[in-house]
């Protein structure tokens, strides 16, 4: 209890309640619409683990603040597994803003996972860096994005237009390539065998490099990337002599006057910087403007970047913001121990 408020987990009667909540203070989301079920699909189909949450019941039992944490689990040196949650879908009803239910949530939140991760990670906006900052969150740096222009006057016009803050067309921008959810769905039994065996090898070769990163598996791809509602997923492939040695996941989407592809995910055989260029100029090739991707350094996408056209944008990418759920996050922690891909932090 606080101030006539009660603080209590999430149930699912909440669900209808917490989406207008998170509508009226967050808008649509990315895909426009806060639908159950996204949410579903976000919060109880992760394979890391459904996300625990809180609410901020007011008299009369109306829900005025929401917390989440999405549960993600990062492998590290040695395969070390690393459990962590991200906080995300945060709102507070503005007639009860100032009372502290932000705060609230999120000191409760933290202890209800102390036993069960060691790490807790976002990338929060401007305006609620502060306030994390406040809670012994630590910024750790900003996950850059590269660019890759397919239509440069295209892209030129939409540019100026965005810098006028003029309106973009209304739509999804046309993609030239296949939905990844047929492909994931039903794969056929040849391609699912070079998938899994393309991404085991792609893991072997990722145990000797200590920073932290997703592994990808067919059942995580098939959640990420296949079963995402309303994202319109697609995907890239490379085949050598019949064989698959490389994937990618991206998304169409509007940059207000901007049709930008989303290469989300590129996974190559271990030094296949020819691979994964072409995933890079394939995705730039879709039919959008650009296409936008995080390369972290030393992946083969990194190494093919300026071969494939590629070029780090000024003032772009997330900031990433850490701390553990007892404290502040180790001093040694730094940026430069994650291998990120755009997949890991965009949507969420």
């Amino acid at each position: 209890m606080g101030g006539g408020l009660t603080y209590r987990g999430l149930e699912p009667a909440d669900v209808p309640a917490v989406l207008e909540l998170l509508t009226a203070s967050l808008a649509g989301g990315p895909t426009g619409r806060r639908s159950a079920e996204f949410f579903d699909w976000k919060h109880r189909e992760n394979p890391f683990g459904s996300s625990p949450g809180l609410v901020a019941v007011a008299d009369g039992g109306r829900v005025v603040g929401v917390r989440l944490f999405l549960r993600w689990c990062w492998r590290g040196a040695g395969g070390r597994e690393v459990r962590a949650v991200r906080p995300v879908d945060t709102a507070t009803h503005p007639d009860f803003r100032g009372r502290g239910i932000f705060r609230r949530l999120t000191t409760d939140l933290l202890e209800q996972v102390r036993g069960e991760a060691e790490l807790v990670f976002n990338t929060p906006n401007g305006s609620s860096l502060p306030g994390y900052l406040g809670m012994g969150w630590r910024e750790l740096g900003r996950v850059p994005v590269a660019l890759r222009v397919a239509r440069p006057v295209s892209f030129a016009r939409g540019a100026r237009s965005a810098l006028a803050r003029r309106p973009g067309p209304s739509g999804p921008p046309r993609c030239e390539l296949p939905a990844a959810a047929g492909w994931l769905a039903s794969p056929g039994a040849r391609t699912a065998s070079q998938l899994a065996e393309l991404l085991a090898e792609r893991e072997r070769a990722d145990a000797a490099d200590p920073r932290l990163h997703t592994v990808r598996t067919p059942q995580y791809l098939a959640w990420r990337y296949g079963a995402a509602p309303g994202l319109d997923y697609r995907v890239a492939t490379v085949e050598r002599g019949g064989e698959l040695v490389g994937v990618a996941f991206g998304r169409p989407r509007r940059r207000g006057p901007l049709a930008e592809f989303t290469l989300a995910e590129l996974i190559v055989r271990p030094g296949d910087r020819a691979a994964a260029a072409r995933l890079l100029r394939t995705a730039a090739a879709a039919g959008c403007d650009h296409a936008a991707t995080h390369l972290s350094p030393g992946t083969e996408a990194a190494a093919a970047a300026l071969r494939a056209g590629c070029v780090r944008a000024p003032r772009t990418g997330m900031v990433l913001a850490a701390r553990t759920p007892t404290g502040p996050l180790p001093a040694e922690r730094s940026l430069a121990d994650w291998r990120f891909s755009l997949g890991d932090l965009e949507v969420f």
